[in-house]
């Protein structure tokens, strides 16, 4: 019979995407007042893998990918999820959002990104959020699977999570965790 632990705490990260930049930083601005303070924040990126949010949030749109200096347990994804639903609702005009939020966190094996999505890869969490295994990492690198999204598959993205994931395992050593 195996004992049960604790797994280690993670380092929550967001993708912010929007059409301004000044929106973003709105939206980070949020954030960090719940989340803390920023271990990483990426520059401007063009979103362009998708036209998934033209119609709601125009054309064209950016991307930033920032993470947070505290760590948290995996099971406060879930409640990290709806409030940033929350944040994205209080910065929507007319019903339409200017910034989409997507939460998420790294660990030592991966990127687990929260969504309110059912899909045959994304186990159920709790009220109404999934956890959809986006990368693995292996080998020295953040590997896609066939679900991933185009842009959390790119040289672009995985190279920015492999900067906060080694980030993340030098607080964890410094930490003692």
């Amino acid at each position: 019979m195996g004992k049960t632990k604790n797994p280690k705490p993670v380092k929550i990260i967001s993708s912010l995407i929007s059409q301004k930049d000044e929106w973003i930083e709105m939206g980070i601005e949020i954030l960090m007042e719940k989340l803390g303070e920023l271990d990483f924040k990426s520059q401007l990126l063009p979103f362009e893998f998708t036209d998934y949010y033209y119609k709601e949030m125009g054309y064209p749109l950016i991307r930033r990918i920032v993470a947070f200096l505290p760590l948290f347990s995996r099971e406060e994804l879930v409640e990290i999820k709806l409030w940033t639903n929350e944040v994205e609702e209080l910065l929507s005009q007319n019903g339409k959002r200017r910034v989409n939020i997507d939460p998420g966190y790294i660990s030592q094996h991966n990127l687990i990104l929260a969504t309110t999505k059912e899909a045959p890869h994304r186990p159920y969490l709790s009220k109404g959020i999934f956890a959809d295994l986006t990368l693995i990492y292996e080998y020295g690198e953040f590997k896609p699977l066939k679900w991933t999204y185009p842009d959390y598959a790119s040289l672009t993205l995985r190279g920015i999570l492999k900067e906060i994931r080694s980030r993340y395992l030098k607080q964890l050593k410094e930490w003692k965790c």
